[in-house]
């Protein structure tokens, strides 16, 4: 009789076992699905925050809703908010004052994190145009004493983009082939759903991908969302730049005109007012993480993606901010642009000065200051 080991070796390490432990994992994933659900919690609140202001905020059923729905409570107990944080860093500059601020908004960091896609007429749209000018016109300028002629830089130093702001739209998701593609995904996840039950009968899957989804929108649709996506006050007449800070290309510059947000506001997120999360909204957000808890199953969906739009302006338009493009100024060197800026707008460069050129000023640079006149001259010369 062989020994005892040999048949524990052979029952270990039979070829066909690992292949029917596979198969059953397949067949049963019940462990697989179960550790999916808790990943991607963060990708679900980035989506939420995308879309949500209406009462329909279409971010599918999928992987990730049991993780976001714990991570909720604890935000909504904890910290009195849902709206994630920003995920890119930036600075807003008020244009009278200077006082700059760091962002909080996931509004705001999100169309300064987008800019350089989205800014107006996409690609090719002004500011390329002005910073491939500033690199193409002349593509050689003589440096003054070298006798030598250097290259002129790839980019523009920095390219200013203004906007004039239109009558704010807050609570406003933006209709736009991103908001509609989620309900779309719901519907084909409802008929995937449906195949079993009318090839074998079996009305399960159905039911529990019908529960997630209506779990989904529930979540999606708490007023807390609008409140916290929009804290600011209305009607504003700022003038706002938002930035990465010194040593980005871009700047921002939004005029309110009486019309648009108080962006500054906007900035400081949901402590600037009242719009901590409720009595109600806490209760709600329990319940909804209770029965995500108990609904463990796996299905599909099209993850948030950037928003495509033919321009900025359309692009504002879908965070509730229209905007209407209002020029664009772009120089290779970071100081012609702010000489340019306060040609065009006397006083805005001054906000400018501290972040995007916070050194002493060369001699020249000062006379160009305090005279008006040569100041004149040297924006006609480049």
């Amino acid at each position: 009789m062989p020994p005892l080991f040999y048949h524990l070796a052979r029952r270990q390490f039979s070829p066909g076992d690992p292949s029917g432990e596979f198969s059953s994992q397949w067949t049963h994933p019940s462990d697989v699905f179960s550790v999916l659900l808790i990943l991607g919690g963060d990708v679900v609140g980035r989506a939420l925050a995308q879309f949500a202001g209406s009462a329909l905020t279409p971010v599918a059923f999928s992987f990730g809703w049991v993780s976001f729905a714990i991570t909720a409570v604890v935000s909504a107990i904890g910290e009195n908010k849902l709206m994630p944080l920003p995920d890119c860093a930036c600075k807003v500059i008020n244009g009278r004052t200077g006082y700059v601020r760091d962002n909080s908004s996931w509004i705001i960091g999100r169309i300064v994190r987008d800019f350089e896609s989205w800014m107006d007429g996409g690609a090719t749209g002004p500011s390329e145009h002005i910073c491939a000018k500033c690199s193409t016109s002349v593509m050689e300028k003589k440096e003054p004493g070298s006798g030598r002629y250097v290259a002129r830089p790839s980019q523009a130093g920095l390219c200013v983009s203004l906007y004039k702001a239109d009558r704010a739209r807050p609570g406003y998701p933006g209709y736009d082939f991103a908001y509609f593609i989620g309900f779309a995904t719901s519907v084909l996840q409802l008929g995937i759903a449906a195949i079993p039950r009318g090839i074998f009968g079996d009305w399960g899957i159905l039911l529990v991908t019908a529960s997630g989804m209506v779990l989904s929108f529930a979540t999606g649709s708490l007023s807390q969302w609008s409140k916290e996506k929009w804290a600011c006050r209305r009607n504003s007449e700022k003038t706002v730049l938002l930035t990465r800070g010194n040593g980005s290309q871009h700047a921002i510059v939004v005029m309110g005109d009486g019309k648009g947000l108080d962006l500054e506001d906007l900035a400081a997120g949901p402590t600037n007012v009242d719009v901590s999360a409720s009595h109600i909204t806490r209760i709600v957000v329990i319940l909804l993480a209770t029965f995500w808890i108990l609904l463990l199953i796996r299905e599909y969906m099209v993850p948030p993606i950037n928003r495509r739009h033919r321009n900025l302006a359309e692009y504002f338009q879908a965070f509730g901010v229209p905007l209407t493009p209002a020029g664009v100024i772009g120089k290779p060197k970071v100081m012609d642009t702010l000489f340019a800026v306060e040609r065009a707008y006397p006083g805005l460069e001054k906000s400018m000065l501290d972040t995007f050129f916070p050194g002493n000023f060369r001699p020249d640079e000062q006379q160009k200051w305090d005279d008006p006149a040569e100041l004149a001259r040297s924006l006609e010369a480049s």
